[in-house]
């Protein structure tokens, strides 16, 4: 489905005298008013095919209903998220569980919603139909060459399809690791895996960049063969310029410093992008923002901060990602919620007052350096990231307009009530 604009001007025509008597107060006290709602009309945060249905645990996994059941109907949800926070205009395909059938009309369908697609992601994590060898033990790391190759062929595939769509980049998340003792040899896996990426590094066409993720653990519990930030970016650092380490917010043992490691790969020219979630204890998937929304800010300062110093384009010098399951919520909603989460990281941190806190930093001054970022962080710049939507045709309560206008009950007139997505 698609949402008429007339419903979104319709909606904001409501709201908009409370929008502008804040908007107009918070105004007054930010300078630079303008060039932070041009920063964040620009700011565009991609969509991950597979987070457009309901997830789940190894438990169990209770599906909603009107799920996208095939590649064209993720495309219309993402075009909704789009059309109602204007801040979703590009989709990331994970394949193969979504394969573009007609890779023009696919084209096409994306444009007429305004989507561009992001990175491509391969998948070894999972044995599919039709391939000969099992990821049970590993895939790019695997003792047996045959597995490598299989490995290595399907990320070529990925590539390929990447190429076709528009895309300009691949991620690599692995699963390879072990769960006991003894079970592998630390220095063949990780030669193993070198091995492999440096065969599927070959295929990149010059603009492209690939990125590599890395997990403390799960679903192996001794060791993971790319387990950490320093691991992925051995392998960058090995492969050539194209390679980048990407940052998963879950993907770090409790209390990592993140924004320390994003400031130093930024440093090093390394830093990929992110992929945004939040968590209480490890890979919790929930909602950007819903549980440490301060280190989410920290997390943003820094990134601000090293990416000005090396002339980092905002919008599309990084890759910018969600990548979550939605167990509980509709997952249209979480997506929205944490999009929004993401916007008002962002905005606060482009309040800091670089000059101030660099004069905190080389006096010393550690309350003043704490009260120049905790004083951006307190700001409200809901009302900036809501005139930054409605300057840019979308709504102003997302999530409001969404539940009013009924949306995902219409999706179920169209699609039914046992639906499940694709992949999941």
């Amino acid at each position: 489905m698609r949402i008429n604009q007339a419903v979104i001007n319709a909606h904001n025509d409501e709201l908009i005298t409370k929008h502008l008597r804040a908007f107009n107060f918070l105004k007054e006290d930010i300078l630079q008013t303008e060039e932070v709602l041009d920063k964040l009309q620009k700011f565009q945060i991609a969509i991950p095919s597979w987070a457009l249905g309901t997830g789940g645990t190894r438990f169990g996994r209770f599906s909603g209903k009107g799920e996208p059941g095939n590649l064209e109907q993720k495309i219309e949800d993402v075009g909704l998220l789009h059309a109602l926070n204007k801040s979703s205009g590009a989709i990331s395909l994970h394949i193969p569980w979504d394969i573009p059938q007609n890779v023009e009309k696919i084209k096409e369908l994306a444009n007429s919603f305004g989507l561009v697609f992001d990175a491509v992601n391969s998948n070894t994590f999972q044995d599919q139909p039709e391939q000969e060898y099992s990821y049970k033990f590993g895939s790019l790391h695997h003792v047996d060459p045959n597995m490598r190759k299989q490995a290595i062929e399907h990320n070529i595939e990925v590539i390929k399809q990447g190429i076709a769509l528009g895309s300009k980049s691949i991620t690599v998340w692995l699963a390879d690791g072990s769960s006991f003792p003894g079970q592998l040899n630390f220095r063949e896996a990780f030669q193993h895996t070198l091995s492999s990426l440096q065969e599927i590094y070959k295929y990149l066409p010059e603009d492209w960049k690939m990125f590599i993720e890395y997990k403390a653990f799960e679903p192996h519990f001794y060791s993971t063969t790319i387990g950490d930030w320093g691991q992925s970016l051995l392998l960058a650092n090995k492969l050539g310029d194209k390679a980048y380490t990407l940052v998963d917010l879950g993907h770090h043992l409790p209390n990592a410093n993140i924004e320390q490691i994003v400031s130093l790969l930024l440093m090093e020219g390394k830093l990929a992008g992110f992929h945004f979630n939040d968590s209480k204890y490890a890979d919790d998937d929930l909602t950007a923002g819903s549980i440490k929304p301060y280190q989410l800010f920290l997390i943003f300062n820094e990134l601000i901060d090293g990416m000005d110093a090396r002339g980092i384009d905002h919008a599309s010098g990084l890759g910018w990602m969600i990548d979550a399951s939605h167990n509980l919520k509709d997952p249209l909603v979480d997506l929205l919620q944490s999009v929004e989460a993401i916007k008002i990281a962002y905005t606060q941190a482009l309040l800091v007052d670089r000059t101030a806190i660099k004069d905190a930093q080389q006096s010393n001054d550690v309350v003043k350096a704490q009260e120049i970022l905790q004083e951006a962080y307190r700001t409200d710049v809901r009302p900036l990231v809501a005139e930054a939507r409605l300057r840019s045709g979308g709504a102003l309560n997302p999530i409001r307009l969404f539940e009013e206008a009924q949306i995902r009950n219409q999706l179920i007139a169209e699609r039914g009530e046992n639906t499940k997505a694709t992949g999941l």
